[in-house]
């Protein structure tokens, strides 16, 4: 028996009026969303999301710009807390087996949202403000799932709504989260909007006062800036309860990602509608870290021998003690042919068990000696994530160095094998890459990895079948 011939399979509501129904022009304004969202320089792992629920029209980019943040990341679980618009007593868990959109089911995961609806006499399992009458269903929860499914592809989900926004609801619901989830690598999504229908500067300004209690990091403040009429969000409950659940659970700070109004869409600054997305950062498992940073899977196909691996690893450690120390590097004289060989390849900086650095080159442009010369003066001093390697950190770094064999053409999927080899796709300006271990640890088949490197690119999942895409794959040697 298969989930849908077991449970409810929640249909889509507000397809066609808040996004659009066709998943192919869903599927191509995604791409579009996130091609246009900035990726942002983050230290930690993103923990939670506050994302705003309006139609696509006018808060689509805004939601996307926080989505982006999870590219290439890896969860357990994903949880979104929503509002319902229409009341109704206590916090309702979806009970069903799925919530569909044109993009596919999104699989409930029913044990742990079985287990979420037992804890607490408020919070029950029922499709109660999930699934409503004559097809008028709640849009809050629905809305935020294509974009988890372009930028996570396969997922499990507790879906959450919440009827009353009291604080016994709020504490309620952040309780059975933190519980369910204190050993998860979980994701928690806080749905809402911001003032409505003020002119902008008045709007501006109450929202204002809303991300400054967000970005405090406090559950207390989320609460009385609403109550107090200081601030307005529809979702406010919403947020709250994840704030407390990751004050719990990992989360560490919030940082904006980004703002704006309905204003900018319509033209009318009379009566708006304020947006907000921002993340919840945290730390990360260095284990989980080596997946989602782009860390090239253990694997040998070249044979390198101990005098090469010494001479790469003396390489790495020179470029970078030259660096912190601002002195000139110079290479050392390169001792064999195959270290001549132009391959492309990473250099990752662990310190103190904790990513510190990792860059690499994909092309086979530069011989096997420079690249991991330049890749490891790059993880250093150039990666975007973290601040430049100083001399007084030198002492506490470990290096790892990752060499890719070249690129190859794919012209039959079917020769795709997983768990040996990474896929990269290219088409027109996108392209996106999956290492080999990804698909071995999610269990993708041929199929998924596909797609899923699809989705990577910010393309519908579904472009490798297109024959102005490029397919190609690689094998990597770790030592």
């Amino acid at each position: 028996m298969t989930m849908k011939e077991h449970f409810e399979i929640r249909r889509p509501m507000v397809a066609g009026s808040f996004y659009p129904s066709n998943p192919v022009e869903l599927a191509k304004q995604m791409a579009e969303f996130f091609a246009n969202a900035p990726k942002k320089t983050l230290v930690g792992q993103v923990k939670a999301l506050v994302v705003p629920h309006a139609g696509y029209k006018y808060s689509g980019q805004i939601a996307a710009n926080a989505y982006k943040q999870i590219e290439g990341e890896i969860y357990d679980v994903v949880v979104v807390i929503a509002p319902s618009h229409r009341f109704f007593r206590g916090v309702s868990v979806y009970s069903g087996g799925g919530y569909q959109t044109p993009l596919g089911v999104v699989e409930i995961d029913r044990k742990l949202s079985g287990e979420i609806a037992q804890k607490h006499p408020g919070v029950f399992s029922s499709n109660v403000g999930h699934s409503g009458s004559g097809g008028q269903g709640e849009h809050s929860l629905e809305v935020q799932l294509p974009f988890l499914q372009t930028v996570l592809g396969k997922f499990k989900l507790i879906a959450i709504m919440m009827g009353e926004q009291e604080e016994s609801a709020i504490r309620a619901t952040a309780e059975v989260v933190t519980a369910v989830l204190k050993d998860k690598n979980a994701l928690i999504i806080a749905s809402t909007d911001l003032s409505h229908f003020y002119p902008e500067k008045e709007a501006n300004r109450l929202d204002k006062n809303f991300e400054k209690a967000l970005t405090s990091f406090e559950t207390n403040k989320i609460i009385d800036v609403v109550e107090q009429g200081k601030a307005e969000a529809c979702g406010f409950g919403p947020v709250a309860a994840m704030v407390e659940a990751e004050r719990r659970i990992g989360g560490k700070e919030v940082e904006i990602i980004s703002y704006g109004t309905s204003g900018a869409i319509t033209g009318d600054f009379s009566e708006v509608v304020g947006y907000l997305s921002a993340v919840v950062i945290g730390k990360m498992p260095v284990n989980k870290r080596s997946i989602l940073m782009g860390r090239p899977a253990v694997k040998t196909q070249e044979g390198y021998t101990d005098e090469e691996k010494a001479y790469l690893r003396r390489v790495v450690i020179m470029a970078v003690e030259a660096g912190a120390n601002n002195e000139k590097f110079n290479m050392p004289p390169i001792p064999t042919k195959r270290l001549k060989e132009k391959r492309g390849a990473f250099v990752t900086l662990n310190k103190q068990g904790m990513l510190r650095g990792c860059i690499g080159l994909v092309q086979a442009k530069k011989p096997l000696a420079d690249a991991v010369a330049n890749m490891a003066i790059a993880a250093a001093f150039e990666d975007p994530r973290f601040p430049e390697v100083t001399a007084d950190e030198l002492n506490d770094l470990d290096y790892e160095i990752s060499v890719m064999s070249p690129l190859v053409l794919v012209t039959d999927i079917n020769k795709i094998m997983v768990g040996r080899d990474g896929l990269m796709i290219r088409w027109e300006m996108h392209s996106g890459l999956l290492l080999p271990q990804v698909a071995s640890e999610q269990k993708w088949n041929r199929i998924t990895f596909l797609e899923q490197t699809c989705l990577k690119a910010g393309l519908p999942k579904n472009s490798y079948k297109d024959k102005q895409a490029k397919i190609y794959k690689f094998s990597v040697d770790k030592f």
